[in-house]
């Protein structure tokens, strides 16, 4: 059983409402868990409710939910949604890894790609990275754009192009909301010293070799430009309905229970049940039992 402080996921909470600035948001809190056992002690017995929830969003068939994770590189997205959605139905749940996009996806919107991947009605659908790159990669390296073919008169003016993009993404997200899909915006906030760590750790283990590219530590090089685009984007796609949450992720226990709690709290918050059984299916089903006893 756990003495630490209960999670209070409003503590990571931004609404829009207020500034954001994002050197006020810790990267490390103090331990939510006391030990290893407790850690997972606590995970389970999330998982199992996040599971149990998912079951009934499944049958209930109304509401969808899409999380979106966004970090800078080893932040941990991959484990994360590993270990918080582990044990729960993958009948109910996709994931979805977006990479650079393809010649076909260049040729469509930005918002294009991922609408085709958004979860229907009973499903929780996970985005590792997102539309919300267009504002972030694309707006750290601007020559991104160049590839897009987006007609010459609409790239000119870049504060134009930026705040429309970040309208469209609000327009987009209202428009899901209005559609039944809850969204669960998620920034794992991992410092500068803590993603050098990790780094090492993927060149020192031949398991993690794999990992690491050269580019990394060329884009760690953009560190500062990429702080001002989250903080920027956050700042500005945080609403009442479609809110971000700043996860500290420099240590990864702490940041799976908080992402586990904060699922679990948006799955508690839909108005759903198990579909009713009539007094004309309760016949049926009787029916149907007997037939089975007797075969």
């Amino acid at each position: 059983m756990s003495h630490q402080s209960p999670i209070k996921t409003d503590d990571f909470l931004v609404t829009g409402k207020k500034k954001f600035r994002i050197s006020e948001h810790p990267t490390k809190i103090d331990d939510l868990y006391e030990d290893k056992s407790d850690y997972k002690d606590q995970l389970s017995s999330l998982q199992k409710e996040i599971n149990d929830l998912q079951r009934m969003m499944y049958a209930h068939s109304r509401y969808s939910m899409l999380m979106i994770f966004q970090a800078m590189d080893a932040a941990g997205k991959d484990g994360t949604i590993r270990s918080v959605m582990a044990g729960v139905n993958a009948h109910g749940v996709a994931v979805h890894a977006f990479q650079r996009p393809s010649t076909s996806e260049l040729a469509h919107d930005f918002l294009w790609r991922t609408t085709l991947q958004l979860p229907k009605r009973g499903n929780i659908g996970i985005f590792n990275r997102s539309y919300y790159e267009e504002v972030l990669v694309a707006k750290v390296h601007p020559a991104i754009l160049a590839k897009q073919n987006i007609p010459k008169e609409l790239t000119a003016n870049k504060k134009d192009l930026w705040s429309g993009r970040y309208e469209s993404i609000n327009d987009f997200e209202k428009h899901i909301w209005r559609n039944g899909t809850h969204l669960v915006k998620l920034f794992l906030h991992l410092s500068y010293d803590e993603q050098r760590e990790r780094f090492l750790k993927r060149i020192d283990k031949p398991d993690k070799n794999w990992k690491f590219e050269d580019g990394d530590i060329k884009e760690r090089g953009f560190w500062d430009d990429y702080q001002q685009a989250y903080e920027d984007t956050i700042n500005l796609t945080a609403t009442e309905k479609a809110p971000w949450y700043i996860v500290p992720a420099d240590d990864k226990k702490n940041m799976r229970l908080i992402v586990a709690k904060i699922l679990l709290k948006q799955l508690k918050s839909l108005d759903m049940q198990y579909p009713e059984v009539t007094d004309e299916r309760r016949a049926e089903l009787q029916r149907d039992r007997k037939l089975l006893e007797d075969d």
